[in-house]
């Protein structure tokens, strides 16, 4: 049964993707990225812990610039299904592909979310419904004259364990995602959806507070003008380290 959802969501996500990229008058660009990640979260009391996050993001394996992303927040564990979040995000863009920006940007993020846990047999299910308020430095205007853009997040993920019943030590396991983002407010434009991204990737947990994961997301982004797309394939490698300091 869940592998059936799971199918009919993915291909529910490629076939709204193929749907965007029909219409002739809009240029797709199909290109190759790598993401180098670290995800830590760091638990001090029952109720609160920290999350901190660092990507580079390149063109081509480590060639070119893409992104760099730092991300930090407050979590507050409402019970261990599910949990409250909040924090500061900077990001810097630099121009990368066939259709680069004029020049590398700013950006400032506030962001707020929800994550709720469930369990499906082997399966354990995430949740994430996440708000962004997003000030960008495009190059397109004047210098620090900063454009606002809202944006909302939703990821369903599943990870399912290969040669134990639980993710825990030396278990191998497969991780997959799919993520739609939507813009909405007076500066959306023509870029309501704004992207979606599906993954997967094996796992591997190294000891009870850390994981690696090697694995492919394909990215499918919108631009502001709506007649131009990126169609990213992306490897990703990420490290993720949960420590128990209670």
């Amino acid at each position: 049964m869940l592998s059936r959802f799971i199918t009919i969501f993915l291909c529910i996500s490629l076939w709204s993707q193929a749907v965007y990229a029909q219409a002739s008058q809009r240029e797709v660009a199909t290109q190759f990225n790598a993401w180098y990640m670290y995800f830590g979260t760091y638990r001090f009391s029952e109720a609160w812990s920290v999350h901190s996050e660092f990507q580079l993001r390149r063109s081509g394996i480590l060639e070119d610039p893409q992104q760099f992303l730092g991300r930090i927040g407050l979590n507050y564990h409402v019970n261990e299904s599910l949990m409250l979040s909040g924090g500061y995000a900077y990001i810097i863009t630099s121009p990368y592909g066939e259709q680069p920006v004029l020049d590398k940007f700013p950006e400032h993020r506030l962001w707020q979310q929800l994550v709720f846990n469930q369990k499906i047999g082997k399966a354990a299910i995430n949740h994430r419904y996440r708000l962004e308020q997003r000030w960008l430095d495009l190059p397109t205007t004047e210098e620090n004259d900063y454009t606002y853009l809202n944006r909302a997040r939703y990821r369903l993920m599943v990870n399912i364990p290969l040669n134990s019943a639980t993710i825990s030590k030396g278990t191998l396991f497969i991780s997959v995602y799919d993520e739609v983002m939507i813009n909405f407010g007076k500066n959306s434009g023509k870029n309501i959806f704004d992207q979606n991204r599906i993954y997967g990737a094996l796992g591997y947990q190294i000891s009870p507070s850390a994981n690696v994961q090697v694995g492919y997301l394909n990215q499918y982004i919108q631009k502001p003008d709506g007649l131009r797309f990126e169609q990213n394939n992306t490897f990703q490698l990420a490290v993720f380290h949960n420590l128990d300091l209670r």
